[in-house]
């Protein structure tokens, strides 16, 4: 059995000049000494058999989409890489999985279709939702993460409580999901399609149901799946899709709402989901611009250039994820600002790991919180 030569030209690797830009852009080469997308890229076009593909730096890559960014012949780095995991296949996958497997688990166990969760139990009354709204907030597995990283100083069902805040702020209730499932994305990227479809068709027969006109998630993850990858396997869906960047920069630019803010300087980390991957850039930044006496900094590495958070799909996660981790933080805490602002939980989470490290933490003086969360404190 081969890779399937079609679908490899479609990702344009036959027209590799071997000129090694997507190695000396990717992060993990920059840390790995075994890692190169040049030579993965070879393999893959050169010697289409399994040994082709053995060893866990297959799993390493982070589908960041660097390469892409600055490949001259227009290779679609990533999608080969998807495709590679996916012919591989994830019982022969050697990579390793990220706290033990339990995130893995977790979303196995979520492709049961007659499942009950228990996943609003946070939801208090202060909160106001609706069963016969058209906005459904799509929340993904922050129920789940609040409970694995509640230890090292993240509460990610904030950004919950701050999506529905902002909201409530534009007078909407929106919709929420008892039995709503993670959208797949962690499967999608290590070649286990079969869980992702389970997943994806859970979802979308829910979202059909609930009868809702748009969907809003402030993952950055959730939103190319949703919005990118179920349209390209299951075909155009009946709601339109938002990340809350983009919906509440629309929103606030069409009442002109200005925000309040406490005076200082804030820093913005583009997601690789939110920013390469989508193209969404200017929203954060407008909807930030309106925080009265707030200094918006750019880090050199902004937009398009931005470093990624430095783990995807909970993969082999590394001394070499640290690494890339410390630099991105050291390069945000050089511009001065008080906040280090994401906008995707799992952004979140790994920076605030990186800084168990003890030297690390020492050295960055910013806070780090999700976008929704800055906003949502400047509320009235």
């Amino acid at each position: 059995m081969e890779l399937d030569l079609v679908k490899i030209r479609d990702t344009n690797a036959f027209r590799c000049l071997e000129c090694g830009k997507c190695t000396g852009v990717c992060p993990v080469s920059r840390y790995s000494k075994t890692f190169s997308p040049r030579l993965l890229l070879i393999k893959s076009t050169r010697n289409s058999h399994p040994d082709a593909f053995k060893g866990a730096d297959l799993w390493s890559c982070l589908t960041c989409r660097q390469c892409d960014s600055i490949c001259p012949s227009n290779i679609k780095y990533i999608e080969l890489i998807q495709l590679i995991r996916n012919f591989v296949g994830v019982e022969n996958m050697e990579g390793t999985c990220s706290h033990g497997g339990i995130l893995d688990s977790i979303l196995k166990i979520m492709t049961t279709p007659d499942l009950k969760q228990q996943r609003l139990d946070w939801l208090s009354k202060e909160y106001q939702t609706s069963n016969s709204s058209e906005y459904l907030y799509f929340m993904g597995c922050l129920p789940y993460y609040d409970v694995l990283f509640s230890e090292i100083g993240v509460q990610p069902l904030n950004i919950a409580r701050s999506t529905i805040k902002i909201f409530n702020y534009l007078d909407i209730k929106p919709k929420l999901l008892e039995n709503e499932k993670c959208c797949g994305h962690d499967f999608f990227w290590n070649g286990d399609m079969e869980n992702f479809k389970k997943l994806a068709e859970l979802n979308i027969a829910q979202i059909k149901e609930s009868g809702v006109k748009y969907v809003v998630t402030a993952c950055a993850e959730c939103y190319r799946t949703l919005k990118l990858d179920y349209q390209q396997i299951f075909g155009t869906l009946p709601f339109e899709i938002f990340h809350i960047t983009e919906f509440l920069a629309q929103r606030l630019e069409e009442k002109n709402i200005k925000l309040k803010s406490p005076a200082g300087k804030m820093t913005f980390h583009d997601p690789c989901r939110l920013g390469r991957h989508m193209g969404i850039y200017d929203p954060p930044r407008q909807s930030l611009s309106r925080l009265s006496g707030t200094e918006l900094i750019e880090m050199p590495h902004n937009r398009k250039r931005a470093t990624c958070c430095g783990v995807s799909a909970w993969m082999n996660c590394s001394q070499v994820s640290k690494q890339i981790q410390g630099q991105r933080l050291r390069e945000g805490n050089l511009t001065g600002a008080d906040t280090f602002i994401t906008a995707c939980p799992k952004c979140q989470i790994h920076f605030q790991c990186a800084l168990q490290d003890a030297q690390l933490k020492e050295e960055v003086k910013f806070t780090i919180k999700d976008f929704t969360e800055v906003i949502a404190e400047s509320l009235n």
